[in-house]
């Protein structure tokens, strides 16, 4: 009964502020519309996306008179790509979604007058009910284009049964692994501890040296040939705080992603993105083919030594078509009923994103996840998100990716050779060196 209630007064208080007093609604349940829509949520065979559309269409939808119709499920970038190519009718390209995951960047292509401003169907009561960092994420020409849905941030996972015997061995305690320099220094003794292992992965090593930067003031990262500013003296800094740990083994730049490398015993730890969470098993198994429960600990991303706290920002939000009346109308009442607190928790807890509403937040506490890692995965995203200050990536040109596949290949290649020859005796400061300059040979 309580979820009926719910339902009427959301869609009563949705057609309030899509109508206005007086103005009566264009949705006929006798003649549904329909909205089509492109979203990112469908790696996995089983769509939490979807499963949240199905229900959506035999509830509030099928009252209201809508019908949402996924026609395509996919990365961010190709959405990106396409939509550009609807709008502009290219040859072959799709027919233009009403509804679509995506950055604010694509909506700065496409133009904010193009799409729905969600300020104009949320009131600011409502918007201030979302995380305010996110919020700002979603405006374009001061125009809140992108509705939040999920975000994701980077965290620290740790194989808890292994780290456990090497702080008891060691005294390094978690709380160590708070800052770069800690986690540098813990893994320095790791690796002589476990004869030789990097101690941690990180999937986005360039990302973190920006955050580093970021953090102790860094600003103007970016050069015009679309690569970084390899004359910023800060950028530089960071880029060698984490360079000298790389060259001498103690770290390593991931295979792909880090919990990989941490599930088979090749690491301690990997820093990647909280959606990692859905591929942690709960058993490590080593290359000696011995295993043990992973006990994953979950910890906030290491703080720079100075400056803020902060932690990336990413992940897709909601936009829409400007097309009809009609069609704006049943947008906001799909996109009211997705960014309810408690079903916005239900959604990101099947994804390991985090909650885009306060009220999510506030419901942590209390909600029963289906096991500790989800439970300890969400009591972090929360503790990080009173503490540390979130920042968006910034804008990249197209030759950027290309530039960074083509870095991490070749740091790849390089870092077991550096780590050899750092072991035999040459100088850190050579082997740093010529880290760098492959960092600036990139064009």
């Amino acid at each position: 009964m309580k979820k009926i209630v719910e339902i009427v007064f959301s869609a009563l208080f949705v057609l309030a502020s899509v109508c206005g007093c007086g103005t009566p609604s264009e949705l006929d349940p006798q003649s549904p519309v329909t909205l089509t829509m492109w979203h990112v949520y469908g790696e996995q065979a089983d769509s939490p996306m979807n499963r949240l559309v199905e229900e959506f269409n035999r509830t509030v939808g099928r009252e209201k008179g809508i019908v949402i119709n996924v026609t395509m499920m996919t990365n961010a970038r190709e959405i990106g790509a396409l939509l550009t190519s609807a709008q502009q009718n290219k040859p072959g390209a799709p027919q233009m979604p009403d509804l679509f995951s995506c950055h604010s960047a694509n909506i700065a292509t496409l133009g904010a007058d193009a799409v729905l401003d969600w300020s104009d169907y949320f009131s600011q009561d409502e918007i201030n009910g979302f995380v305010s960092d996110f919020i700002k994420d979603g405006m374009v020409d001061g125009k809140l284009c992108v509705l939040p849905v999920s975000k994701s941030t980077f965290l620290l996972f740790v194989n808890g049964s292994q780290f456990q015997r090497f702080s008891a061995e060691t005294g390094i305690a978690a709380s160590s692994l708070s800052t770069w320099s800690g986690l540098f220094a813990a893994a320095e003794k790791y690796y002589a501890w476990s004869g030789g292992k990097p101690m941690c992965a990180l999937d986005y090593l360039l990302r973190d040296i920006e955050l580093n930067a970021q953090a102790q003031g860094a600003q103007n990262l970016f050069a015009e040939n679309g690569w970084y500013d390899v004359n910023n003296p800060i950028l530089k800094q960071s880029y060698l705080e984490f360079i000298r740990p790389l060259v001498q083994g103690h770290i390593t730049v991931s295979d792909l992603y880090s919990n990989t490398q941490v599930m088979t015993g090749e690491t301690l730890s990997g820093i990647g993105s909280s959606a990692a969470i859905l591929y942690y098993n709960d058993v490590v198994t080593y290359p000696d083919n011995t295993t043990e429960p992973t006990n994953l600990q979950i910890l906030p991303y290491p703080r720079a030594a100075r400056g803020k706290a902060l932690m990336t920002q990413a992940g897709v939000g909601l936009g829409a078509y400007k097309t009809t009346t009609q069609k704006a109308e049943a947008a906001s009442v799909f996109a009211h009923w997705l960014t309810e607190p408690e079903r916005n928790l239900e959604f990101v807890v099947q994804t390991g994103y985090m909650p885009v509403r306060t009220g999510s937040f506030d419901a942590i506490d209390s909600y029963s996840f289906p096991d500790a890692s989800h439970k300890a995965l969400y009591d972090t995203l929360d503790t990080m998100r009173q503490s540390y200050t979130s920042v968006s990536e910034a804008d990249r040109t197209d030759g950027y990716y290309e530039k960074t596949y083509r870095f991490y290949d070749q740091l790849r290649q390089k870092q077991s050779q550096w780590k050899t020859r750092f072991a035999r005796g040459e100088s850190v400061d050579v082997l740093m060196e010529e880290a760098w300059q492959l960092f600036c040979n990139i064009q």
